[in-house]
């Protein structure tokens, strides 16, 4: 009988806030078991030769969307193996009730249960969820949401107060099937939070916010509308300009530095957006943790505008690449602390040609990792434990992962990728191994794939394909 279960040989292994060092890697009974110089191969049952590789901790790929606009089990099976590709380990996805996912509205007590069961035995990666309580009588719920699923994130839409989710409705109430959704259940809401916080002093409790103001919105896609209503990307981010992001901070932050909650500012997508994070941080002394998305990182609307498709429809909007370069600069100086893809499966028929019907949110997961190597390690210079930071240990903190998830040390679940540095290919839909039928990454060379991910020391995917089944597991945070 072998000593391991699995040895990851001869690579360069990463880990988060300490750095890289050549080491093997020794897998048992799921977790790390050991790093040391050299292991014999003879010891494991399973050994990956990662010679001329890097090591990275799976990555938590912390804003994730399962079943928004697809059954909900055929998401979590197809989608969660995208992330095998982008070496995600594991997913965070968000649910609310309301229009899509289960178009329906009720207790989280019922429909909570429904999700899990759909997704139990479905998932190639662990995962566990955040929720947004629409109506009062579900932010009564969080107690017992955080004791009996240690759901420990709670979402709030600040636009949904004034538009649908397509920004092509303002009948606001029927989407949500909720009660009045405004700041006042923004302030219920962190409040709740804050007292349950006390109740649980070992968790981070939080408060995850989607920061677009929607007054501001109405006026900015009135007058874009009104200029002969393009449609284009460029119009969907001048409807919905960095303003309403830095106004919709300012909103948030001001309430939180008042009931004292720990709030996440989720898919910063601009500069303006990105300096309003700093100023809140000086004056919220609280705290305050900021995320931004592969796309804002790396598209920008000129470039997708001359594809002629609306595929890249997302919120926030699509921006310039001024703001590209803006938020990887803080993504490298840590004023964001974490990267993640806002995965939502959107079928090309879903987008159509009409820019504000369509469905925004597209797949990202699959480049996880390849985008933060090859744009991030590769080109602009981020040390390798950076953006095994980015991509897996700060998610893992925020979210009560850390000490499983997020790191390679010794006890912690043996979730990792392996990375061939020199694996250079273009973005295609059939690379990502999605449900969904485009990419409006489509072409984009990027050099540093992972070729081999392991999941609780299982290998589910090697050099672009599956491996067994999926075994994900609820990662009760």
């Amino acid at each position: 009988m072998s000593r391991y279960d699995l040895l990851v040989k001869g690579g360069t292994v990463v880990l988060p806030f300490h750095g890289d060092i050549r080491a093997d890697l020794a897998v048992s009974n799921g977790k790390v078991a050991a790093l040391a110089d050299d292991i014999p191969a003879a010891e494991a049952d399973e050994v990956v030769d990662a010679r001329g590789k890097v090591v990275l901790p799976g990555a938590v790929d912390a804003h994730f969307h399962l079943g928004i606009y697809r059954d909900l089990a055929l998401d979590a099976f197809e989608e969660t193996r995208s992330s095998l590709v982008g070496g995600a380990t594991t997913v965070l996805s968000y649910f609310r009730t309301g229009s899509h996912y289960l178009d329906r509205t009720g207790p989280y007590k019922e429909i909570f249960p429904e999700v899990l069961n759909a997704v139990a035995g479905r998932t190639w990666t662990d995962y566990a969820f955040h929720l947004a309580p629409m109506t009062v009588d579900q932010i009564a719920e969080i107690p017992m949401l955080v004791e009996e699923h240690r759901v420990t994130s709670f979402k709030y839409y600040m636009f949904y107060k004034g538009f649908d989710l397509a920004a092509n409705s303002r009948d606001a109430r029927s989407f949500t099937m909720g009660d009045e959704y405004d700041l006042g259940h923004l302030y219920l809401l962190m409040e709740q939070i804050t007292a349950v916080q006390k109740a649980n002093p070992d968790k981070r409790l939080s408060v995850s916010l989607h920061c677009e103001q929607s007054e501001l919105m109405r006026v900015f896609i009135d007058r874009v509308r009104a200029d002969g209503d393009p449609q284009t990307l460029r119009a969907y981010h001048e409807g919905r300009p960095p303003l309403t992001e830095r106004v919709a901070i300012g909103e948030a932050t001001t309430l939180a530095s008042h009931t004292g909650t720990n709030l996440n500012l989720l898919h910063l997508s601009s500069a303006e957006a990105v300096d309003a994070v700093a100023l809140a941080r000086r004056s919220f002394g609280g705290d305050l943790r900021a995320e931004t998305t592969l796309h804002h990182l790396c598209l920008d609307h000129d470039t997708l505008d001359a594809t002629g498709s609306l595929g890249g429809k997302v919120n926030p909007p699509i921006r310039t690449k001024a703001d590209n370069e803006a938020l990887w600069r803080h993504a490298a100086e840590g004023t964001i602390d974490w990267v993640a893809s806002d995965h939502a499966c959107c079928m090309e028929a879903e987008k159509g040609d009409q820019l504000w019907p369509a469905r925004p949110g597209f797949g990202g997961t699959a480049l996880l990792y390849p985008v933060l190597f090859s744009e991030g390690h590769r080109k602009r210079g981020l040390s390798l434990s950076r953006i095994a930071e980015l991509a897996s240990a700060n998610p893992a903190r925020a979210y009560n992962l850390w000490g499983r998830k997020g790191s390679l040390m010794v006890g912690f679940d043996a979730d990792l990728t392996v990375v061939d540095p020199e694996l250079a290919q273009p973005v295609t839909n059939e690379v990502c191994l999605s449900g969904q039928d485009h990419t409006p990454f489509e072409g984009v060379e990027l050099t540093g794939w992972p070729v081999v991910t392991a999941v609780g020391g299982q290998v589910r995917f090697r050099d672009g394909e599956t491996v067994g089944e999926p075994t994900g597991r609820y990662a009760r945070h």
